[in-house]
């Protein structure tokens, strides 16, 4: 047997072995509940495991968050327990700044899961929670722009800086219009408003956080429609003139200018981003090393103590130092997606070979053995860091090996409108 196809038995041990009545636990060792934004991610590769367990723990872990969701609409961050033998609970993480993502992936996660199953009367039953849900986000845009607006560490980076009209929710907001339309579509709803939504949403991404001539900002409909949105948009056109990839966020009046893997990568994924932009982006990676040691780091570069972005909360467990952590730190999960995002480009040589060096990154260790599955590695020295057994890091690698095996995307491609 390959290594790429060791790779992704262990991956669908490690995680069918974490399941459980109420759904996907965090981990093999630490988290043990529900958490909102990995399970579902999770629910990428447990969709397409081989063993049949796998449909059924991504099912049950929807279940659970329907069961949970908040009176004002949103998913909270996950459900455990307060100890043996006790009823699930809802787990409201007041440690952070929030998450807006859980909602996101939600419904995201609902989609994928009608895409593979085709189980009508089962969405039926979560439509009206899927229309909470995103009821929910569309008032997290305050100011009625048609972006999300997001605060600082809320989305999967939930210890770094991204703030305001930030690159990833925003992606996940297109995507959400999607899955929304083609689900309201397959209910026999006008799906009509969420189409329109999201031409619109990849629209404002693209005025806002595209720098280059792959997409022309109209500043006549800025001025006359968002002029909050003038000053930004002319200093970053005079300072940059052109850049090979997605802004990370632009807020009142600022901005950064790192490349953000997460969110570019899914730009790509869902087919927001154009072919121009895509080569642009997939160009910067190679040229930049961003997917060096392994694929890949989560920002590029990295902040450094003094610069604007750098909050002295990053020094927290000394988890968020340069090169560590989601600070240019390498993830595994991330690796997943750079290679979903590569199918779905049609790259697929390139797929291929970094499905084998994400093998590679799975397989290694911090306590001797192999196929530890570890959370993140080091940005430089690509050491594994952070908790083994990472249920993330071993789905993703199942949906990016079965992306590869297929060719396409599994229902995120041209074929199913995206």
């Amino acid at each position: 047997m390959e290594k790429i196809d060791i790779g992704r038995d262990r991956a669908e041990r490690l995680v069918i072995g974490n399941g459980s009545p109420v759904g996907l636990l965090g981990s093999a060792r630490e988290y043990k509940r529900v958490c909102t934004r990995s399970s579902l991610i999770c629910g990428l590769g447990l969709m397409v495991a081989a063993d049949p367990e796998g449909p059924e723990i991504h099912k049950r872990s929807l279940q659970t968050l329907r069961c949970f969701q908040s009176r004002l609409g949103n998913i909270p961050n996950g459900v455990g327990f307060r100890g043996q033998g006790e009823e699930p609970r809802a787990v409201i993480d007041t440690a952070r700044a929030g998450s807006i993502d859980n909602s996101l992936w939600f419904i995201i996660g609902n989609y994928y899961t009608w895409q593979m199953d085709g189980d009508t009367g089962r969405l039926a039953e979560f439509w009206p929670s899927l229309q909470r849900a995103y009821t929910w986000l569309d008032y997290q845009d305050s100011n009625e722009c048609g972006l999300l607006e997001v605060h600082e560490a809320m989305d999967w980076a939930n210890l770094l800086a991204n703030c305001y009209n930030s690159l990833g929710p925003n992606v996940l907001w297109y995507a959400v219009q999607k899955c929304m339309s083609a689900m309201a579509g397959a209910l026999g709803k006008d799906n009509s408003f969420y189409e329109v939504r999201a031409n619109d949403v990849a629209y404002k991404i693209n005025t806002l956080l595209w720098v280059g001539p792959e997409f022309r900002r109209d500043l006549e409909w800025v001025e006359l429609n968002r002029r909050e949105w003038l000053y930004p948009i002319r200093a970053t056109e005079v300072l940059f003139e052109e850049k090979p990839y997605f802004l990370p966020y632009m807020a009142f009046r600022g901005w950064e200018d790192r490349f953000d893997a997460f969110g570019n990568l899914a730009a790509v994924l869902f087919g927001m981003a154009s072919e121009a932009q895509a080569e642009r982006i997939f160009d910067y990676i190679n040229r930049a090393g961003v997917d060096q040691p392994w694929p890949i780091k989560a920002i590029d570069p990295v902040v450094h103590p003094g610069e604007k972005d750098w909050r002295e909360y990053y020094r927290l467990r000394n988890l968020n130092l340069p090169h560590h952590y989601q600070n240019g730190g390498a993830w595994p999960f991330l690796g997943g997606l750079y290679v979903a995002a590569l199918v779905r480009a049609g790259r697929l040589g390139e797929a291929a070979h970094q499905l084998d060096r994400l093998a590679e990154m799975n397989r290694q260790s911090r306590h001797g053995g192999e196929w530890e599955f570890n959370d993140w590695f080091h940005g430089v020295s690509g050491r594994p860091s952070g908790f083994p057994g990472q249920n993330w890091s071993a789905a993703m690698y199942i949906f990016a090996h079965e992306c590869v095996r297929r060719g396409e995307v599994p229902a995120f491609s041209r074929a199913n409108g995206w």
